[in-house]
């Protein structure tokens, strides 16, 4: 029932947008704005970054309300816009090619640790936004948006090949990071039990 009355709001709300209701569009922003956050946090270097992503995405996306067709997920069609604003910023600010050769990253695969149950999801958000720009926005497209290699490689103009190589580099350092973030917890603990 609670889902029903969070539609009917919703849908309330997206034809006030549609109409020009300014409380309309604050009240929108506001129902959807952690939700849109937490995905341009993904795609960003920082929080600012992030913030720029999600002001930029709402204003796609107020500005192509009427396209929204009231028969899908509002949800879903907020987190593609937000998702393409990400990629549209990651575009504008790729300033880099990184050619680093895959064997480097080979032996990180070969003989890592289970990952620890002490690493959070800030801590993992962390580490993903540490990542180079372009292993970032393949990971997070690949990984967690569940895109294929060759969407991924339409929609950021590169070759499936450099889609798969920078997953394949964005997980080997994030191992990397996993590894020594869970060392440390390791030394931690039992640094504080002697």
């Amino acid at each position: 029932m609670a889902e029903q009355e969070l539609d009917e709001i919703t849908i309330q709300l997206v034809r006030g947008c549609i109409n020009g209701d300014r409380r309309s569009q604050k009240d929108l922003y506001r129902m959807y704005h952690a939700f849109s956050l937490a995905i341009c946090l993904r795609y960003a270097n920082n929080r600012q970054d992030a913030l720029g992503i999600l002001n930029e995405g709402f204003f796609k996306a107020f500005h192509h309300l009427s396209t929204f067709d009231f028969q899908r997920s509002f949800v879903s069609w907020i987190g593609k816009i937000m998702t393409n604003a990400a990629i549209d910023f990651y575009r504008s600010s790729l300033r880099f090619n990184n050619t680093q050769d895959i064997a480097d990253y080979a032996h990180v695969i070969a003989d890592h640790d289970p990952i620890d149950a002490h690493l959070h999801y800030q801590d993992l958000l962390e580490m993903i936004q540490q990542l180079p720009p372009a292993y970032r926005t393949v990971f997070n497209l690949y990984a967690i948006d569940g895109y294929t290699h060759e969407e991924i490689g339409k929609m950021l103009g590169i070759a499936v090949g450099t889609s798969k190589s920078n997953l394949f580099k964005a997980r080997a350092r994030l191992m990397e990071m996993i590894t020594t973030s869970t060392n440390g917890v390791v030394q931690r603990v039992i640094k504080n039990d002697t």
